[in-house]
């Protein structure tokens, strides 16, 4: 069979170079077909390889790629009316409906390298399955074609910067968070990759510059023995190369016994969605942790000498004007206030299509109808002052960075506008004194 014209699309994937287009790259690439690969995020549409692919695919592994991907679909579809449309990653079985109706043909959810192969090869027993969790045999991601790793997002540290490499040792989580968008595609199911393939993928990197490597799985610690077992490989071969992973709270108490581990074998920090610090709240997000169990795992990963940067969703249905100041004076306490990104102080809770959270009767009794620009069901609060101060912080956030503020002085704005009081008398550091990426952290 004579290869097919395949071009590849990710519109935003938080800084990185995508793992989600140079995976199925390499499978299609190793079947004769010829590839495109094209991050919308670092530079333009391709005009002659998108008029003459035969199949577009777009990946959209989060929220905000989705919506960008409403912004450019008008124009692959009239630069070539002729290609088979899909879409694939998490997004895509969440927003079917919407993606149908700009012209997507064919839309993958899951473990996506198979079934896109299908689809290429017109197997149409296979292709166009909205969700697959068949179990894979990985081969290395092929990212030839990508932009070089110095145009992501990099790794600030001790004053410095470095260049960041991405790759995923695992897919899908075995837990139920009802906000997580992970949830209603895998159903509390994760998947592999092999420790030979995920170690490829860095070594190819290392060689291309990475001196740092984030690893994206969900939750890095849904199969331990798995997780360990690529670090310290990663740790024998590249002994100065860090890395970070992204790891639940409940996770982190359970497994306490591999945080040294982890240190060990170069981790930098630990990302950890806590989300709030109002047990309630955290009760109706399934998060599986309380207050106290966050608190307990801080103290762990600080015995460990490993930071920890949290993420929350402060602004909820549920968030009070009390809870929110709570939510500031906490994260004073525990000296985490310059070491939070600033947005992290504004996000507000995200309900899209298919969300868990449509199941709880005080959810479907307050949303309001699908919002097919903003892909989610807006919410109100009940005290109209928090919907004012979430956007005001937004905007407070945005000029701020504009000016190069620190994280501390967007604090202590925030604070005022929240109207807490009098600012305490504790020390606020200028900059974060833990590692981050340049790039936010967002969805």
């Amino acid at each position: 069979m004579e290869g097919v014209r395949v071009v590849l699309i990710s519109t935003y994937e938080l800084g990185r170079q995508p793992f989600g287009l140079a995976s199925p790259a390499a499978w299609l690439r190793a079947a004769g077909h010829d590839v495109t690969q094209v991050d919308l995020s670092r530079g333009p549409m391709p005009a002659a390889a998108l008029e003459a692919a035969e199949v577009v695919a777009f990946y959209l592994p989060m929220h905000t790629a989705t919506r960008l991907f409403l912004r450019v679909i008008g124009r692959v579809r009239a630069a070539n009316p002729r290609a088979r449309l899909c879409a694939y990653g998490l997004y895509a079985p969440l927003n079917e409906g919407l993606l149908r109706r700009n012209g997507i043909e064919d839309v993958i959810g899951g473990e996506f390298e198979q079934p896109l192969l299908d689809l290429v090869r017109q197997d149409s027993s296979r292709a166009g399955a909205s969700i697959s969790l068949e179990r894979q045999s990985f081969i290395p991601p092929d990212r030839s074609d990508l932009p070089p790793l110095a145009s992501y997002a990099r790794l600030a540290v001790n004053g410095g910067l470095r260049t960041a490499g991405y790759t995923e040792a695992s897919r899908g989580c075995k837990h139920l968070c009802r906000h997580c968008p992970v949830v209603p595609v895998y159903g509390g199911r994760f998947r592999i990759v092999q420790p030979e393939v995920v170690l490829e993928d860095i070594r190819r990197q290392v060689a291309a510059g990475a001196q740092h490597i984030t690893f994206g799985d969900p939750d890095f610690l849904n199969g331990p023995t798995h997780a360990m077992r690529v670090v310290e490989a990663l740790a024998r071969e590249w002994p100065g190369l860090t890395y970070d992973a992204t790891i639940k709270v409940e996770h982190l108490l359970e497994q306490r016994d591999l945080l040294p581990r982890l240190k060990a074998t170069g981790c930098l920090f630990v990302t950890s969605a806590v989300e709030s610090f109002d047990d309630g709240v955290l009760e109706r997000l399934a998060k599986g942790h309380t207050r106290a169990d966050f608190l307990e795992a801080s103290s762990l990963m600080r015995a460990a000498g490993l930071p920890l940067s949290p993420t929350f969703i402060p602004f909820t249905p549920w968030t009070t004007r009390a809870g929110y100041r709570s939510f500031l004076r906490t994260l004073l306490e525990l000296d985490l206030a310059s070491q939070v990104a600033p947005v992290q102080l504004a996000i507000r809770l995200l309900i899209p299509e298919g969300s868990l959270l449509l199941e709880l009767p005080e959810i479907s009794g307050r949303i309001e109808p699908f919002d097919q620009r903003g892909l989610c069901y807006p919410w109100r609060n009940t005290d109209p002052w928090l919907d004012e101060l979430c956007d005001t912080i937004q905007k407070t956030i945005q000029r701020g960075e504009r000016r190069r503020a620190s994280r501390g002085e967007i604090f202590r704005r925030i604070w005022d506008l929240a109207e807490c009081g009098a600012f305490p008398d504790l020390p606020l550091a200028d900059r974060a004194t833990i590692p981050y990426l340049t790039e936010p952290w967002y969805c």
